[in-house]
């Protein structure tokens, strides 16, 4: 059990903050709290990864073979939680947020949008602490040497205030994958980028003989389960999973997000996905139930044009609150109420 310290309450206040300008975050617990855990048997991600940022290198890999297939629900969702927790518990709630009018730009997936957003470099001292792990999440995916060789140079030509050369969401969603026992790119295609596992989604549900575990839906059509991902895009910004499907195998500019709960009651979800705002944070989205009697989660400043349903049987969805991560700080033991928001996670873990 972790003590009551200063810091660990900090750290739960923080989480009240949602959608602030980007700023220098350090990571809020040590990797002998999360990723250690015994009762998840997890390789930290930085074990994956060797020497000085600049001259870093990958080692080569292979993910486990989860062996009871039943629990691979259970297994997303405590490592996507243990990184949540690892990056320091920041959570975004996306309630309120207006949808950007797409331009005539952004709608090709090829062309560069003049409204490009603009970064501020990141904290020397942060990436110092992160890039070992970040560099393990790149290990999952087969044949990536290269994509950290480019990181290497941008560090050398700019410092660590140089941000990322290249997007890591797809990569820690494929390092969750890979933890958690999926270890065949004919069950989840672990790439550099999302699009590459939604079309294989896409592809599934068109070949009754597939071996993808991950089936792609319109959000609303099938019940959204924790351990499966939503899916939005930004280059082109789609709106329904058609608009994909008309542009199998073209690249785009996607994220995909796990889902960790899903709330009925206070009609939101909340998901859990990398490089969001150069971290693992949490999402609250507001939903809403459909036509159909599913509950959907609504637009924000991105459409989620794509649920991915894990081929596996369901679990409850409220998964995130008996994570070893969250049981291992006290935070669950006892009955909470079925409201889950913002502010009743960082009150209920601060008071641990």
């Amino acid at each position: 059990m972790l003590r009551k310290t200063p810091l660990l309450l900090a750290l739960f206040a923080a989480a009240l903050a949602t959608a602030q300008p980007e700023q220098p975050r350090q990571r809020m617990m040590d990797a002998a709290s999360f990723s250690r855990l015994e009762t998840m048997g997890v390789t930290p991600p930085a074990d994956w990864a060797l020497g000085e940022p600049g001259k870093m290198q990958l080692k080569a890999r292979t993910c486990p073979t989860n062996t009871s297939p039943t629990n691979l629900r259970r297994r997303i969702v405590d490592v996507a939680t243990q990184e949540w927790g690892w990056f320091g518990f920041n959570v975004d709630d996306l309630h309120g947020q207006t949808l950007p009018v797409p331009s005539r730009n952004n709608q090709n997936a090829n062309n560069n949008n003049n409204n490009v957003r603009r970064f501020l470099p990141l904290d020397p001292v942060e990436v110092a602490q992160v890039a070992h792990t970040i560099g393990g999440y790149w290990a999952a995916i087969p044949d990536a040497s290269w994509i950290w060789a480019r990181q290497n140079e941008a560090w050398q030509e700019n410092g660590l205030a140089a941000r990322w050369r290249d997007p890591w969401s797809a990569a820690f969603i494929s390092w969750v994958m890979c933890e958690s026992g999926i270890n065949e790119q004919q069950q989840f295609e672990r790439a550099i980028a999302h699009h590459s596992y939604i079309d294989q989604a896409i592809r599934a549900r068109d070949n009754p003989q597939s071996r993808a575990l991950f089936t792609a839906y319109q959000p609303g059509e099938q019940t959204i389960n924790p351990g499966d991902l939503l899916c939005s895009g930004l280059r082109p910004m789609y709106r329904t999973l058609a608009e994909r499907r008309a542009q199998l195998g073209v690249g785009a500019r996607t994220h995909c997000d796990i889902v960790v709960e899903v709330n009925t009651q206070d009609q939101q979800i909340l998901t859990i996905g990398g490089n969001v705002r150069s971290s693992v944070r949490m999402k609250v989205f507001p939903a809403a139930v459909e036509a159909d009697g599913q509950l959907a989660p609504l637009p924000t400043n991105r459409y989620i044009f794509a649920h991915l349903k894990l081929r596996a049987d369901a679990i409850a969805p409220d998964a995130i609150r008996n994570s070893p991560t969250l049981q291992t700080l006290g935070c669950m033991q006892t009955p909470t109420p079925a409201s889950f928001t913002v502010a009743k996670l960082a009150l209920s873990a601060a008071s641990c």
